[in-house]
């Protein structure tokens, strides 16, 4: 790809969101560096989401920076196509180094004179600086039983599904009620299928609320730039995203009104093949409605706090529809008998840092260890990753201010 004595300041894995905006700031600093991206921009958004997949930012949110929103439907969303669209149009206006089709094998050296090896599908890199934005969201995970289903039953993954045209005629088991199981389930739903949705413990957010985009609001009040130790300190954990329907909200209730049949947690495979159930969609759905009743009373102290002139809110039909709960609860299915032929998987996902063969930087799990997107090592970053330092990290509203702090960093100390 280039000689081994053409050192670069920096190298950016990846040209998602994060990417491109790192190397947008390092592009204002005048930093020699390079974006290698293992397929074309926006790999994972083009292969990796729906048909219908729509932003869950409204378009007046969903710019890189630089760059402010202004066109006519400030808050529509936009569709996976357009995203894509828009990353390329951002990385061709500011001539980034984009360097598509270049798979990273291995990332190594470091050790003595500070400088990094980038084994590549076309070649070697050099570079002093390394900033890791491949994203720790596009590998799918799906539970230990899932090998145990019976063989009949076509599995698929949330980032497989495309339609539901796509799948096989019959019923559709949906695992995991969080954004994308959710969002499948109500599609699938809409299109006729018969559709059961095994639900998780998962919070969500309400479309719009006192006149505005709930988006507007969680920005403006600071909901989202909770740190992330605030908010391991008060959840035990890091939680799942709440749920946030694109053009309406949507609920687990909603979802029942629709005709899906709502289970428990999907617990695992009976000795004779049965799938099994957990007893707590009851639990889900009052976690679900708590959560959407927490952020609105934050939502409510700050306009009240700030003396905002905001209309009341209004009745949300999510949170007004009569829950339809199976009775008594599911705790079994015969996928035969229950016409299912097809389970999609929404249990996750995780980041693929395989290719990072440098000690330190990764957990037990794989996953990397950073503070703030800093790694232990001197010139190792991580961008883009999800909740790396507050709420609004993972998401494309924190870009420009973590690729601006990253870069500032990268300056400091080089």
């Amino acid at each position: 790809m280039r000689d081994n004595a053409n050192i670069l300041d920096a190298v950016v894995v990846g040209a998602g969101w994060a990417g491109l905006g790192v190397s947008y700031s390092l592009a204002r600093q005048g930093l020699r560096h390079a974006v290698l991206e293992r397929g074309r921009i926006g790999q994972t958004w083009r292969t990796q989401r729906w048909d219908s997949f729509r932003m869950n930012t409204p378009n007046v949110q969903t710019v890189m920076p630089g760059d402010f929103y202004d066109g006519s439907d400030p808050f529509g969303a936009l569709t996976r196509d357009q995203f894509v669209a828009l990353l390329e149009d951002f990385a061709r206006r500011n001539e980034l180094p984009v360097e598509p089709d270049t798979v990273v094998t291995e990332l190594s050296g470091g050790h003595g004179n500070g400088v990094y090896r980038l084994t590549t599908s076309r070649g070697t890199v050099l570079a002093r600086n390394v900033v890791i934005a491949s994203g720790d969201l596009n590998c799918p995970v799906r539970p230990v039983f899932a090998a145990a289903l019976p063989p009949g039953l076509r599995q698929i993954d949330a980032s497989d599904y495309r339609s539901a045209a796509d799948l096989p005629a019959g019923a559709v088991l949906v695992v995991g009620s969080g954004q994308s199981g959710a969002q499948i389930a109500e599609e699938l739903a809409e299109a006729g299928r018969r559709v059961f949705l095994a639900t998780s413990r998962v919070g969500r957010l309400s479309r719009r609320y006192r006149g505005r985009d709930i988006m507007l609001w969680l920005v403006e009040s600071g909901f989202l730039d909770v740190r992330r130790d605030e908010i391991i300190r008060l959840a035990g954990r890091i939680p799942p995203r709440g749920l946030l329907g694109v053009e309406h909200t949507i609920s687990l209730q909603g979802l029942g009104a629709q005709g899906v049949v709502l289970l428990g947690r999907f617990a695992g495979v009976e000795d004779d093949g049965r799938l099994s159930f957990a007893d707590d969609l009851e639990e889900h759905v009052r976690f679900a409605d708590e959560a959407s009743a927490n952020v609105k009373r934050y939502i409510d102290e700050y306009i009240s706090r700030s003396g905002i002139d905001a209309p009341v809110s209004e009745p949300d039909p999510a949170d007004t529809v009569t829950a339809q709960l199976p009775n008594p609860a599911v705790r079994s299915l015969d996928a035969a008998e229950s016409g299912i032929t097809t389970v999609m998987w929404c249990t996750g996902f995780r980041g693929d840092f395989s290719w990072v063969r440098l000690s330190g930087l990764l957990d037990p799990e794989g996953q990397p260890v950073h503070e703030d997107g800093v790694a232990a090592l001197p010139g190792i970053y991580f961008a883009g990753l999800d909740f790396a330092s507050t709420r609004k990290s993972g998401i494309i509203l924190a870009i420009a201010e973590e690729a601006h702090r990253l870069v500032e960093h990268i300056v400091r100390h080089s």
